[in-house]
């Protein structure tokens, strides 16, 4: 499968920006996908995940709250709607594909990745 993110951009602290990751091949609907993030100078974070059929989702402690990860399976498309952004919030947006289909929050258990998306928060 690959993996498409888009719609990061530059926003003010308190903002609200949706990302969006869209996925080509048939078997995404038995995926679960899963939103990570990079800062500079830090390792690859866990902040989202939804597993295959949305029924079930969970979140980094720093983004509940604030970020719903939610996937519609007829557009093989998962989202990621961030609210109440913060300059803390500033990193590279990657969304990730599970094929097992259940909810996971580290990094190797994901086996396919988009390219990533820039989301700048200011203050």
């Amino acid at each position: 499968v690959q993996l498409q993110a888009s719609g990061g951009g530059l926003v003010q602290a308190g903002g609200s920006l949706r990302l969006s990751c869209a996925a080509s091949g048939r078997s995404f609907s038995s995926y679960a996908m899963g939103w990570f993030r990079q800062a500079p100078g830090k390792e690859r974070e866990f902040v989202a995940a939804i597993n295959w059929n949305g029924g079930r989702t969970y979140y980094t402690a720093s983004v509940k709250g604030r970020f719903t990860i939610s996937r519609d399976n007829a557009k093989n498309t998962v989202y990621l709607q961030m609210n109440s952004l913060k300059p803390e919030d500033t990193a590279v947006y990657y969304c990730a594909a599970d094929p097992t289909g259940w909810v996971r929050t580290e990094r190797y258990e994901y086996d396919y990745w988009g390219q990533g998306t820039q989301v700048t928060v200011s203050s």
